[in-house]
């Protein structure tokens, strides 16, 4: 649990840790909105997946989250490797690119590739979602997400309530892992075998976990309502700012290579560029 980072703030003075949480926040939008983009082939597809883990990997190591910590937090996709690899075996196909047989079964390229696509796609997000999280304190993350939702107020959505929520949503996630942490080695203490033993074992075992989780929350959550409370907190007065955030050249020119990132996988997108597709021999997909 302590190798999870995804919504866990590390302070460290980078410039990335420096740069305004509004610039960040919509440059790693653009990023997410790269990552979707679809190819010609599956050649160019890969290549700019990999071209896309490169620069969201320059990103990580400057927001001093390492590519270790990163696979640690990425050590519970195989399930989902796995789900995704069966459900596209599963789906027919009408291409003739047969990997290989089972018994009489093909199993093909495509089936194979696109679960792999998607994963690629999943761990990118989360990494770029690690970025954010890893170098953006919660207060300066919430003030980002009220001043983009700010337009909204003039017709009357709780542009800050939502903030607040999505912000402590984010706060909670690295307490929520701890309190995981604790209960799983309290109840093993007592006796609890999380890891071994047939279904129904495990099933009351995670009861055992699941059900001290949801009370922690619970209090948690009351506790900090208290807490809310006592401070004055309204979330319909209106509300002056400690610190003001503000926009330099160098988020300028950080927005602007991110925009640059995606025009240039649009245009690949757009003009079907698949230079590789002739020498690989991969399908057009």
């Amino acid at each position: 649990m302590n190798s999870f980072v995804m919504g866990r703030y590390v302070p460290y003075d980078s410039f990335i840790h420096r740069m305004d949480a509004r610039a960040k926040i919509f440059s790693l939008i653009l990023l997410m909105v790269a990552v979707f983009m679809g190819y010609s082939s599956w050649a160019m597809t890969f290549t700019m997946a990999g071209l896309a883990f490169i620069v969201i990997l320059v990103l990580l190591m400057a927001s001093h989250v390492g590519l270790g910590r990163l696979l640690k937090s990425l050590s519970s996709l195989w399930f989902m490797a796995i789900f995704l690899l069966v459900i596209y075996i599963l789906v027919p196909h009408t291409s003739n690119w047969v990997a290989f047989y089972i018994g009489s079964y093909a199993i093909y390229w495509d089936s194979i590739l696109e679960a792999a696509k998607i994963l690629v796609r999943l761990i990118l997000m989360i990494a770029i979602t690690m970025v954010l999280t890893a170098s953006t304190k919660p207060l300066d993350m919430t003030d980002a997400f009220e001043w983009f939702l700010a337009p909204l107020k003039w017709i009357g959505f709780p542009a800050h309530e939502l903030a607040m929520i999505l912000s402590i949503a984010l706060r909670f996630i690295p307490t929520i892992l701890e309190d995981v942490s604790r209960i799983m080695k309290a109840q093993a203490s007592r006796g609890v075998d999380f890891e071994h033993g047939h279904i129904l074992a495990k099933a009351k075992a995670m009861v055992s976990l699941i059900v001290p989780l949801f009370v922690s929350s619970f209090v948690r959550s009351e506790e900090l309502a208290d807490a809310m409370e006592c401070r004055g907190y309204d979330p319909k007065a209106k509300r002056t700012k400690y610190r003001i955030e503000k926009f330099h050249i160098a988020d300028l020119f950080e927005t602007l290579f991110c925009a640059g990132f995606l025009a240039l996988f649009i245009y690949v997108s757009v003009t079907n560029f698949n230079c590789y597709e002739a020498w690989w021999g991969l399908s057009v997909k």
